[in-house]
């Protein structure tokens, strides 16, 4: 039988507090293989997680390392401890008018001082869980979920193994942690004033040791198919010059075409063609035809054999890449007028619709997992990369882009601030 129990009594948490005194004295009949979920907020008050402030925002802001998304007053961010959640954790209630309380700085060494502290008063081996509230991605309703785990088996791997009907089970990690956090907001609750819950019956769960803590239940980015957020889907790409030996999956380069071909443009037209260059053979191809003219523009233009050495070396981004793309503008649907002037703001407006393909195309890129590079010298050479890759004299390729499997992470991208690139009249 599992019974989960409120402990009560407890007295108001104040900086410096031990709780594993005040938690031992509140239940002294703990049993080896108790597990006791405390709230953070009582945590966060003893370890003196606490500021003076007339409302969270600036709290949000020090505590956010990254936003996620935001809608209003609504922030889901970031924290520097990995954690995805409202309003980087930053609580204003259950604190005294004036202050918010935030995250513990180390919720495991939290969870495994208050189990030391209860074993060393009460000589007994117990798993402590520190928990908080988080809503989730489509599901309403807010739910209490591990932050800190000491000595409890935060997860249990099925991988590998089979259900009762013989199916092998390849993705099935149960977060343990988690449900003994929600389990046990079944008798803290919101507004009862209780911060710890009791869970009797899962001995099985509790470890000798302390354990990974809750910080293995933190997914990384790399195996986040979520990891970006609505407010960071656009920062996602970057351009990435080196890329690794893996292969593209060129579903997914299509899945970045789809994102494409959704750009505004003109007269309801589609003005967007992608070449997708597959084959080694077909890259080399284009590449050697486009250094080839690249090569014979420079010596038109004077430049030593020294100066063209140092220009292609820096155009070798392309050869690097294992897949290529060659966006192409196409004017089918234009208008065309009596006077130039409105003839080229005709062209121009199919050139920006052009543009507003490629960046959707390089940041779904990135969505899927892909780095990308955006060079513009298949536009120096038009008549080349229609000749090599037999396209029809309509397409204007605009640019090529090199994509494959970023070989490093990239660099931090010099600091912009809006502010200096708005005109306000």
């Amino acid at each position: 039988m599992i019974t989960i129990r409120p402990v009560t009594g407890l007295p108001e948490i104040a900086p410096g507090d031990d709780l594993a005194t005040i938690i031992g004295s509140a239940v002294p009949d703990l049993a080896d293989g108790d597990i006791l979920v405390v709230t953070s907020k009582i945590v966060s008050k003893a370890e003196g997680q606490v500021r003076r402030a007339d409302d969270r925002t600036q709290a949000i802001a020090d505590e956010t390392v990254r936003v996620v998304a935001r809608r209003g007053d609504l922030v889901i961010s970031q924290t520097r401890h990995g954690l995805v959640m409202a309003a980087a954790g930053v609580d204003a209630s259950n604190t005294e008018r004036g202050t918010v309380l935030l995250l513990p700085e180390d919720a495991d060494a939290s969870a495994r001082a208050i189990r030391a502290g209860l074993r060393e008063r009460l000589g007994k081996n117990v798993g402590v869980v520190v928990s908080d509230t988080f809503g989730r991605p489509w599901r309403e309703g807010l739910t209490d979920v591990a932050i800190g785990a000491a000595g409890v088996t935060v997860m249990a791997d099925f991988r590998g193994m089979s259900d009762e009907h013989g199916n092998p089970l390849s993705a099935t990690i149960t977060a343990l942690a988690d449900e003994l956090a929600a389990a046990g907001e079944l008798v803290k609750g919101k507004l009862s004033g209780v911060p710890v819950a009791v869970v009797s019956g899962l001995s099985t769960l509790v470890t000798p040791d302390d354990g990974p803590g809750a910080r293995a239940l933190v997914r990384t980015a790399d195996d986040d198919l979520f990891a970006y957020g609505s407010r960071d889907v656009v920062f996602a790409r970057r351009t990435i010059r080196d890329f690794s030996d893996e292969p593209v999956d060129g579903a997914a380069v299509r899945r970045a075409v789809d994102a494409a071909i959704a750009a505004p443009a003109p007269h309801h037209t589609t003005p967007w063609r992608f070449v997708l260059l597959e084959s080694a053979e077909s890259r080399e191809k284009l590449l050697d035809a486009m250094l080839a003219a690249w090569i014979a523009d420079l010596r038109g233009d004077g430049f030593s054999e020294e100066s063209i050495a140092r220009r292609v070396k820096r155009g070798e981004v392309l050869r690097r890449a294992p897949y290529l793309a060659v966006p192409c503008l196409v004017m089918d649907g234009s208008h065309t007028y009596r006077d130039e002037r409105r003839n080229q703001a005709e062209r121009e407006m199919f050139v920006v619709a052009t543009g507003a393909g490629v960046q959707n195309f390089l940041v779904q890129l990135a969505v899927e997992g892909l780095g990308s590079a955006w060079v513009s010298s298949t536009m120096f050479c038009r008549d080349t990369v229609r000749d090599v890759l037999d396209l029809p004299s309509t397409y204007d390729p605009m640019g090529a882009v090199a994509i494959g499997h970023p070989a490093a992470p990239p660099r931090d991208r010099a600091p912009r601030a809006a502010a200096d690139f708005i005109l306000v009249r």
